[in-house]
């Protein structure tokens, strides 16, 4: 597989898993009065990415079938983890609640003890000499494309960025050569010809890529590795709540218009239950935390 060309793209596929984590007992009134007020849906990195993408598709059917406003909040910072740690702090009461990711869930966890939530060939030839771009040291675009080289021995010198987006323009101005981004976001960008997509981390090809192979045509079927969103509250929220949300969100996928939204991106909609997604998260964890021992992967300071 020839990967020593400008602007490559390596893009995993996108899940919306839709869970919301947490459970505890509540009086039936309270389930029954919720809600009575706009919800919070904190977006734990920048406008204008991938998970931004997800949620703002998400949070307006959301609010409709819940009968209040859902209000999309980014707020960005240590490859997602401020905002993590924010909805984590936030009053379990259903007000306040946030898009779970690979990266805040599970890769950036595993390279990072102290988080303060619980959670190809060609190179052979040329060691070195290219370079990718990731979100930032954590991230799922950097422990993915690590998973990548410890399965093919290959080298690729990584340079963090501070979030996705301006990793991704670098990559389509040719400032660096290699990125492994999330589709939503770099779609456009390879419909323009300005990136060109090499191979791609889902379990078949996608229908808007049909060309491009999978990690599994090319051999390194381990790398197929789905980057997830779901949504999750923090510690202590009420089981009658994470039902009331679940149900709302599960019905909001049902609908065509939001269904195709989503797919139109090159994602698949799953809608899951939260002890499906509980336990997706850990695999996801363990996965990476493996990579991180691994290739010796340190956080930097």
């Amino acid at each position: 597989m020839n990967l020593g060309i400008k602007k490559m793209l390596k893009l995993p596929l996108k899940i919306l898993s839709t869970a919301v984590l947490s459970s505890l007992c509540v009086s039936v009134s309270f389930a029954q009065s919720y809600p009575n007020k706009p919800i919070k849906l904190l977006v734990p990195f920048a406008a204008g990415g991938t998970t931004d993408i997800i949620a703002r598709v998400i949070a307006e059917p959301l609010g409709r079938i819940l009968g209040q406003s859902v209000i999309v909040d980014n707020k960005p910072g240590g490859g997602g983890v401020v905002g993590a740690l924010d909805t984590a702090k936030s009053v379990a009461d259903g007000y306040s609640l946030g898009i779970a990711t690979v990266s805040t869930t599970a890769a950036n966890p595993a390279i990072n003890p102290k988080i303060p939530y619980n959670i190809m060939t060609d190179f052979h030839k040329h060691p070195g000499k290219y370079s990718y771009a990731s979100s930032g040291t954590g991230g799922i675009g950097h422990l993915q494309t690590e998973l990548f080289k410890s399965l093919s021995n290959s080298f690729i010198t990584h340079i963090p960025y501070r979030g996705a987006g301006p990793a991704l323009n670098d990559t389509v101005a040719g400032q660096v050569p290699i990125i492994f981004d999330n589709l939503p976001s770099a779609l456009q960008f390879i419909k323009e010809g300005r990136l060109v997509p090499i191979v791609v981390a889902a379990p078949q090809k996608l229908a808007v890529l049909p060309n491009v192979p999978t990690f599994k045509d090319v051999g390194l079927e381990p790398v197929n590795r789905m980057a997830y969103y779901g949504i999750y509250g923090p510690k202590g929220l009420p089981k009658e709540v994470i039902d009331k949300i679940h149900d709302a969100v599960v019905k909001a996928l049902e609908d065509p218009a939001v269904r195709k939204r989503i797919e139109d991106t090159g994602s698949i909609v799953i809608g899951n239950t939260p002890e499906q997604f509980t336990q997706q998260i850990k695999a996801e964890f363990e996965v990476y935390k493996k990579v991180v021992e691994t290739q010796k992967l340190k956080l930097e300071q």
